[in-house]
């Protein structure tokens, strides 16, 4: 074989590797493109949800290219106790579902309460029966394509922020004082950018299990459904960058730690040991990035991604009656 056919040769083989790695860059694309559409858009119909524990290899390999579905979450339990149902509106004209409930006596203050992802109000029912046997009126909201809350599109806590403030808005014009916030997982982060974004004040806020970054959150995701290690890592990236263009904004700037380190106020922040969805590092890096002096990480040992006070109640109930105890003094 003469050098000119060679040549030829080795140009030709590169053309086919570089055509190949084209497509495989325009599959993963598309991949993660749709899935950055379906995990952050709920249907109204409740028979498309992804059954995960049901699927095996091949279909969770199946889920992971073309994205699970889920059906937004629909409301099957209602307060014991008297409320109102509210209705609060955001800058785009959906409208946000609330229930507020004020306690028989004088109220030591107020706490607002805010689900996590595909949850909806009446899932943190039982601690809002907390909240008000300990003297506190409750606010439970619904964010935005949540319950009963309208929208079928979420950002998983960005734009939810604006839900925690129309909320804490509310309780504000309705004479409420001393109030304090209550989020869980995505109600969390929600919170920590209402915060920063909207320099609101509240008595104290009691997070719990808030994820670190929007691409911490997709890692998670992919974990869950079986893979770990270098698969989650770009395709969390290319879902992440996806995820900001069909939404309409930077989520590679979505960080958790950075709205953290606007927080002031008494915080009480909780994590449990084995959350297989947020990480020790990333409860380190948001906790290490709140300014407030005033602030206690508690730790559930034996608690994964899930309601602590149902994990362990004793424990729930002494943190946060000595943390609102502390700042009522």
């Amino acid at each position: 074989m003469n050098k000119q056919n060679f040549r030829i040769r080795i140009r030709s083989a590169l053309r086919w590797i570089g055509l190949v790695l084209l497509v495989q860059l325009i599959l993963i694309n598309i991949s993660a493109a749709l899935y950055a559409h379906k995990y952050s858009h709920f249907y109204n119909d409740a028979k498309v949800s992804t059954n995960f524990l049901n699927e095996n290899v091949l279909q969770k390999t199946w889920r992971l290219i073309t994205g699970p579905k889920f059906s937004k979450s629909i409301i099957y339990e209602t307060p014991t106790f008297p409320f109102e149902v509210i209705k609060l509106t955001a800058k785009n004209g959906i409208k946000i579902e609330a229930w507020y409930a004020k306690v028989d006596s004088a109220a030591l203050g107020t706490v607002i309460l805010f689900h996590g992802l595909s949850q909806n109000k009446s899932t943190k029912l039982s601690e809002a029966y907390e909240f008000r046997y300990n003297g506190y009126n409750v606010m439970l909201v619904d964010f935005r394509a949540h319950g009963n809350s309208e929208g079928n599109k979420t950002t998983v806590g960005y734009r939810e922020s604006e839900d925690v403030k129309l909320a804490f808005d509310y309780a504000i014009k309705n004479g409420d004082h001393n109030i304090f916030l209550w989020g869980a997982s995505m109600g969390a982060v929600a919170i920590t950018k209402a915060i920063a974004e909207y320099d609101i004040k509240p008595a104290g806020i009691i997070l719990e299990m808030p994820f670190a970054s929007m691409q911490s959150h997709i890692r998670a995701r992919v974990r869950s459904n079986g893979f770990s290690g270098l698969p989650e890592k770009p395709f969390a990236f290319l879902v992440t960058f996806w995820t900001g263009i069909e939404r309409g904004y930077n989520a590679f700037k979505f960080r958790t730690n950075t709205f953290a380190s606007k927080i002031t106020c008494p915080v009480l922040f909780q994590w449990g040991a084995k959350d297989h969805m947020v990480l020790k590092y990333e409860t380190e890096k948001v906790y290490n990035a709140i300014l407030s002096a005033k602030k206690t990480l508690v730790i559930y040992e034996n608690a994964d991604h899930e309601s602590f006070l149902e994990n362990d109640p004793i424990k729930w109930r002494l943190s946060v009656e000595k943390f609102l105890g502390n700042i009522n003094k």
